[in-house]
């Protein structure tokens, strides 16, 4: 077992959701061939896992987990999230405008057989993603509506894995008030924001685009903070471990071609200095953000494979899922 600050640590998050991920913002006649590509390009990214070693947390909305519509219905938690917006809602999605009978006939809310894949990959870790794609700081919602949630995706995750240890916030809506729910429903560590300013999201709704621009100039620029810390820094709340996201790895822009360039190189900078400094980076993105352009997203993130590997070699770097590191964290001394 790693022992803390040995070396540095390369850890990577995905948030897998497909549609689910924003029903109410995607129409979906007009993003079939988005996901489409998308599940295209999952097994590409878990065979270059597989080449390098590269372990992950694939942290899954459990309602891709089911089969068809009628497991899926009785799988649907008691407490459903009274958001003041409803179309926010999964549920209210399904009953309003529905979705197919099981993945063969709808496979942008059914993902069965890519989680099976997934699991088959060494190293690959299945977390959650909340079950309904929960939003922890829209208004309406609860505590208890929250809890209810995770149960269900527990009970979902059972067909696939024995136990879920790690959580990841849908649309980063990070609340250090839902931890202690997380804790005992059985979750270890959940991925935290940044501490820039510009990851505090309250609500997608409502946000400003003052903060979107910073985010986004933050992946090109050095606007923002230090993205690696050393391990043994990493904080606990409630009984849950807080893992700090370093950095999202953007989507490929087909007008910003100096830019793409230069937020790759950002990327393998900041990883090389975790890697000397013996600290972890944490990096993150959505399987969907290769939807377009995936063959370039493929590219990018097989230059920051790459270099990993080198950094593996050459400072001793680790790979390791977010359940790995939380093994490592509850060994180490209060």
């Amino acid at each position: 077992m790693l022992l803390l600050s040995l070396s540095g640590v390369f850890i990577v998050s995905l948030d897998f959701e497909l549609h689910w991920g924003g029903f109410e913002k995607w129409p979906l006649p007009a993003y079939k061939s988005y996901f489409d590509r998308t599940r295209a390009s999952i097994p590409v990214v878990l065979s270059l896992f597989e080449q390098k070693n590269v372990h992950s947390t694939w942290a899954t909305v459990g309602m891709l987990l089911h089969h068809d519509l009628e497991e899926m219905r009785s799988g649907f938690p008691r407490l459903k999230p009274s958001y003041i917006n409803q179309k926010l809602s999964a549920y209210q999605y399904i009953e309003s405008i529905g979705i197919g009978k099981n993945e063969r006939e709808d496979p942008y809310h059914y993902a069965g057989s890519i989680v099976r894949e997934i699991l088959a990959t060494p190293g690959q870790e299945l977390a959650t993603h909340s079950y309904a794609h929960f939003y922890c700081n829209e208004p309406g919602q609860t505590i208890e509506q929250f809890r209810a949630d995770i149960q269900a995706a527990k009970t979902a995750t059972r067909r696939y894995a024995n136990h879920l240890h790690s959580l990841v916030f849908p649309r980063n809506q990070f609340n250090k008030h839902y931890l202690k729910a997380c804790a005992e429903e059985g979750i270890g560590i959940v991925r935290s924001n940044p501490l820039d300013w510009w990851w505090q999201i309250d609500s997608t709704q409502s946000e400003s685009n003052w903060k979107r621009l910073h985010r986004g100039l933050d992946a090109y620029f050095n606007i923002g903070g230090k993205t690696s810390y050393p391990l043994d820094q990493v904080s606990r709340l409630e009984g849950v471990y807080l893992l700090p996201a370093s950095r999202l790895l953007r989507p490929y822009r087909s007008k910003e071609l100096f830019l793409n360039h230069k937020k790759i190189t950002r990327i393998k900078n900041e990883m090389t200095w975790a890697a000397q400094n013996r600290e972890v980076y944490h990096l993150w993105w959505h399987p969907h953000n290769f939807g377009n352009y995936t063959q370039h997203n493929i590219d990018g993130l097989v230059e920051v494979i790459h270099h990993f590997d080198d950094l593996r070699k050459n400072y001793g770097m680790q790979s390791l899922s977010m359940g790995e590191v939380l093994n490592i964290l509850k060994t180490r001394k209060p």
